[in-house]
């Protein structure tokens, strides 16, 4: 049976209680790793040992100073978060000075707070009561509680709410040093996985793009973009990277550098460029500092801004920028995090333009290199000029005057003269000579063609076009631009060309880039471009922008004196080339090469001189006369009938090995005596020479 000793007063039984609500609040310590569930949990226990209608749960931040308050209320399914100055609150006062506080009755010791008592009266609150919440290591915040009756707290609550306070700080230090530890977690794999996105070979955008995820996984926003800086302007090329909730605005900042700001526009990325620091800019900064380009960030929806530098060993790019739609979305204790992922961005953005760059070097040389390939293989003929005559030598001379400027060239001359070489010449003696020599012939391509050779051509410009193709101009940059009869460039083409030599522009066939270039332009042809002028054939203001530096190319005939150092040279050369020893030239052949006139130049010569190779079995020349008489004779009929009895007769003297008199004689072919083709032979000026090789 229970005596009266052994019920529990009222006193052991409300101890009991306390120290049963101490051990669940223990409890909670361990289980509980976010705050705001930490502190809704611990207002429903509190509430069997104190009477209250509000909690507070205040944590100081130190970036902002301010009290960062979780307010729970009994009629309130869950907790709200509010900011308030440290220096306007109650929990700043208790948090500052490690007292605890009890309203109203302290309020003659304490500074009035009329915010926070406002917020009391407009609860009801006739009590609160507000201790602080502290380890041996740091001061964390602030816990309290209110009440509608008055004087609701005595000794007994505060003792158990310091109590309570100090097993809740335990618990929030350790909660807040899991969170500090679990977001360097997260910073280092932001990190970690950027470098693995750096290493990839991707297109800029795409590089950016997963960057920016990347960093949203650790601070959040909701904008993202690359301000560089372009020194000749003084402004900012902006690339947007990432943009993935703002509606409208892809218009505004689209991909590329097609948006321009001046530095001085901008309100934080100018700041951060020339003070090589993060700057941080916040809701009031862009309505006070209000332009067209932050009216737009703005209207979008944007209140906080960040700017870091993208700094290399080269210098300042200029700014990866991040904009939020939260207020203060980027805190102080970020800035160490961002600048490391900028550096990071700056050496990617970097390496990818040179990458860019260096593919667009190497696809360009790929390019090239068959070019000069197929022109080392097809075109390129002649190794040296040949040749001491006194027109040669004044030849030479003018292109080594003209040489070593960048003016234009007009070479002049009959097919076959070797205005190629005179170009090559002029090209090797410029400043220009380690950079390419680019030819092509406006003859030998179809108008149709000859803009997409010359100029190039986008993708599906035309039907056929499949690729994008690089023209020659561009293959010629920093480099030498031949243009072989140039006087058959169609008068459609002439326009562009002329600009080309006016500005160094130009626009790819399907494209609307303007292409920069630096080259210098030798041209050739074999037509009269005066009288092309005069006959509205060619354009006039091309003609004079050609005719800079006319160089006339002699004709063979007018240089005689070089053709037998010409047929030796290309006698050595192609015997080389056929395995043939070939030493002895007869002078009687040399001769007869003198005399001949040669219509076709030097083409025509080295030509004959390759089929002379090809008949000589011996190392005696072998060259076969007898076609450059035919053709003389051809050459001299001039429609009366005295030529053509003399070529007929010289055909007939050949044919019989120059034997006149006999039954096989060349007389009775002719149905003539002896004495009278002699006698025609003396009239008509025939000699021996004429029909025996």
């Amino acid at each position: 049976m229970q005596t009266e000793n052994d019920i529990p007063s009222k006193e052991s039984a409300g101890a009991l209680r306390r120290y049963e609500t101490l051990m669940q609040v223990a409890d909670l310590m361990v289980d509980h790793r976010d705050v705001t569930d930490l502190f809704s949990d611990l207002a429903d226990r509190l509430q069997s040992l104190a009477a209250f209608e509000t909690a507070s749960f205040a944590l100081h931040d130190p970036a902002k100073d301010a009290m960062w308050v979780h307010t729970w209320q009994s009629s309130a399914p869950a907790i709200t978060l509010a900011e308030a100055p440290t220096h306007e609150s109650l929990s700043g006062w208790v948090w500052k000075n490690q007292k605890p506080l009890i309203v109203p009755e302290q309020t003659l010791d304490t500074p009035c707070f009329p915010k926070a008592l406002d917020w009391l009266n407009k609860r009801g609150l006739e009590s609160y009561c507000t201790v602080p919440m502290t380890t041996s290591q740091r001061r964390l915040g602030t816990i309290g509680i209110g009440s509608r009756k008055p004087g609701a707290y005595e000794g007994e609550d505060m003792q158990l709410l310091l109590r309570v306070a100090d097993l809740v700080a335990l618990a929030v230090e350790n909660a807040l040093t899991r969170a500090a530890l679990q977001r360097e977690k997260d910073r280092f794999h932001a990190l970690l996985n950027v470098g693995k996105v750096l290493v990839s070979n991707r297109k800029p955008e795409e590089l950016f793009r997963e960057i920016s995820a990347s960093i949203r996984r650790v601070v959040g926003h909701d904008y993202a973009s690359l301000s560089l800086y372009d020194k000749p302007t003084n402004s900012f090329q902006v690339h947007m990277l990432d943009l993935p909730f703002a509606k409208g605005f892809v218009g505004f900042y689209p991909m590329g550098p097609d948006l321009v700001i001046p530095l001085e526009e901008t309100i934080a990325a100018g700041p951060a460029f020339l003070s090589r620091e993060t700057h941080i800019v916040n809701y009031q900064d862009m309505v006070r500092n209000r332009n067209k380009h932050n009216a737009e960030f703005l209207q979008q929806g944007f209140r906080s801004l960040c700017c870091m530098p993208l700094i290399t060993g080269k210098g300042v790019l200029g700014t990866l920028n991040l904009a939020s739609m939260r207020d203060a979305a980027f805190l102080r204790q970020d800035i160490g995090f961002l600048n490391q992922l900028a550096a990071q961005i700056a050496v990617a953005w970097d390496n990818a333009k040179a990458y860019n760059e260096i593919a667009e070097l190497t696809d360009k040389l790929k390019k090239e290199k068959l070019y000069l390939q197929d022109e080392i293989r097809n075109e390129l003929n002649f190794e040296e000029i040949i040749g001491e005559s006194p027109v040669l030598k004044r030849v030479l001379s003018q292109v080594k005057t003209v040489a070593p400027s960048d003016a234009t060239a007009l070479i002049l001359g009959e097919t076959g003269t070797g205005k190629e070489l005179i170009a090559r010449a002029i090209h090797r003696l410029s400043s220009r000579k380690n950079n390419s020599f680019i030819k092509l012939n406006c003859a030998a391509i179809p108008t149709g063609l000859l803009e997409s050779e010359l100029f190039g051509h986008e993708k599906g410009a035309f039907t056929g076009a499949v690729t994008q193709k690089i023209g020659r101009l561009e293959l010629a940059d920093k480099g030498t631009l031949f243009l072989d009869e140039v006087g058959d460039i169609p008068p459609e083409l002439q326009p562009k060309l002329l600009r080309v030599l006016q500005d160094q522009e130009f626009e790819r066939l399907g494209g609307n880039r303007t292409i920069h270039v630096n080259i210098r332009l030798v041209a050739a042809t074999n037509r009269n471009l005066a009288e092309a002028v005069a006959a509205h054939e060619f354009r006039s203001d091309l003609y004079y922008r050609l005719n800079v530096f006319p160089i006339h190319t002699p004709a063979l005939r007018e240089r005689p004196q070089d053709i037998p150092l010409l047929v030796r040279y290309f006698v050595q050369k192609l015997s080389r080339k056929m395995n043939k020893r070939i030493d002895t030239i007869p002078t009687e052949t040399m001769n007869a090469l003198i005399r001949w006139e040669w219509p076709g130049n030097v083409r025509e010569l080295e030509n004959f001189v390759e089929r002379s190779v090809i008949l000589t079995e011996g190392p005696v020349l072998n060259v076969p006369l007898a076609e450059l008489r035919d053709s003389d004779l051809e050459s001299e009929i001039d429609g009366t009938l005295e030529s053509m009895e003399r070529a007929f007769i010289v055909r007939v003297l050949r044919e019989t090995g120059g034997v006149i008199a006999g039954a096989r004689g060349a007389a009775v072919r002719l149905g003539l005596k002896r004495t009278t083709l002699q006698s025609r032979m003396l009239k008509l000026g025939i000699s021996r020479h004429d029909y025996v090789d």
